[in-house]
């Protein structure tokens, strides 16, 4: 996402700031690569209340903006003080940004971990131990309980590791230095309206590196629109309190998400020989009847259900798994773009209910391309003219249509699943090209 702020240049902070006194001179000191702002005093503000652009001020000017804003949105001036008093900017928070596991392993590593044995077992139990709160939250909301505590184990090994970082040193972080400033400036306003409606203090606001919170990783703006105070007591509290953690996760799934009660979210399917490969992407679905009759079977050998609409992923091509994914798994994929994070909260639950595992092998003898790799491979199929967007080195569906046009060119099954060895027959393609 582009930044839109306006641009406020040096020389219009300069005199802005020039009379501030003491005060001015102890926020220049702090560092912009990591230094904290200093205790107490509120902040100067914005000249001319608006935004000021990350890269074009110091931190502490930066700060000052970002707490003009939230005083003009109604946030409390001593609350920002207080959450910036000691703030900092943190480098591995910026490392972690460019290398999320979801979007950087093989999807069959991924899940190995993520729907491990041990983690189904644990599910379990943790739906025995909560069973009568799971399932008036269930009924309530009409989302399995399965598919909660899937999300649960997913995002923060239930409740075991929902992260250490402080939320507003992350977020002040990636809203001054990431890919993504205008974004993360977004979810700092509302970490501070968080503070300040006092749903949980400053030094409990922990989560992840990149700010998402709570035993199910909600980030701020969703708290703010989904957390539900279930226990009644006055704070919606995703840390601490199972009830508030189950109800504020089926709200935002059922709510925000689009959750279809009574559905399922798909399953493991096997396509016919001679299968149109170019249409097995998530963004092209079809009504269930279509797919059947182009020869798509469940694996089960049970008949599938026709109602409604699906699409075909093969997330590692031709050679390995192929599911059909209905309107619920885009469900869970709104609560993480990623299909290797949304197949393991589906798998998850699944095996949690008692269904099985997935029977086609993977090919785990392709290794994952680096993310040089894959922003290598982007660059030389923009050389031959298939456009993917933006060189990211997130293999997504502009890239796998990227992908699919040069195997069509090579005369190789077009799954769009990009190896190491497509690499090199792109490499000896576009030689001094790219």
């Amino acid at each position: 996402m582009s930044p839109n702020d306006s641009r406020i240049t040096r020389d219009r902070w300069s005199a802005r700031l020039a009379g501030a006194g003491l005060s001015l001179l102890l926020l220049a000191a702090c560092s912009s690569s990591g230094g904290a702002a200093p205790p107490g005093g509120a902040l100067p503000e914005s000249p001319t209340g608006e935004p000021v652009a990350a890269r074009m001020v110091s931190l502490p000017e930066w700060l000052a903006d970002v707490r003009a804003e939230a005083v003009r949105q109604g946030i409390r001036g001593q609350t920002v003080d207080t959450a910036f008093a000691q703030v900092r900017i943190l480098d591995r928070v910026l490392e972690l940004d460019s290398s999320q596991p979801e979007f950087s392993r093989q999807v069959w590593n991924y899940l190995d971990s993520a729907v491990s044995d041990d983690r189904v077992q644990q599910g379990k139990a943790r739906i025995a131990a909560s069973r009568e709160l799971l399932t008036r939250v269930s009924t309530e909301y009409g989302v399995p309980a399965e598919i909660l505590v899937a999300f649960w184990g997913v995002e923060s090994d239930y409740g075991h590791d929902y992260g250490n970082w402080s939320v507003i040193d992350a977020l002040v972080t990636l809203a001054y230095k990431s890919r993504r400033t205008a974004f993360f400036r977004g979810e700092l306003l509302a970490a501070l309206r968080i503070l300040d409606n006092g749903d949980i203090p400053l030094e409990q606001l922990r989560g992840s590196w990149a700010g998402a919170m709570g035993q199910t990783q909600f980030i701020p703006t969703i708290f703010l629109k989904h957390a539900v105070d279930y226990d009644g007591n006055g704070k919606r509290d995703i840390w601490n309190s199972l009830p508030d953690v189950f109800a504020s996760t089926a709200h935002f799934v059922k709510v925000g998400n689009g959750w279809r009660t009574g559905e399922s979210w798909g399953e493991e399917v096997r396509v016919p020989a001679g299968f149109a490969w170019d249409q097995a992407e998530y963004t092209i679905q079809k009504p269930v009847s279509e797919w059947l009759a182009l020869g798509v079977q469940s694996v089960s050998g049970k008949p599938l259900d026709e109602t409604g609409s699906a699409a075909i992923l093969a997330p590692a091509g031709h050679t390995g798994p192929v599911f059909l994914l209905r309107e619920n798994f885009r469900a869970i994929m709104r609560y993480n773009p990623s299909t290797s994070y949304s197949l393991a909260v589906a798998l998850l639950a699944d095996r949690m209910a008692g269904g099985g595992r997935i029977v086609t092998p993977w090919p785990r003898q392709e290794e994952a391309l680096s993310r040089t790799e894959r922003l290598e491979l982007q660059e030389r199929l923009a050389a031959l003219g298939l456009a993917s967007g933006k060189a990211d080195a997130l293999i997504g569906p502009n890239t796998r249509t990227a992908i699919r046009g040069f195997q069509k060119a090579i005369g190789e099954i077009p799954d769009g699943f990009a190896t190491k060895r497509l690499l090199g027959k792109l490499r000896a393609r576009t030689e001094g090209r790219a």
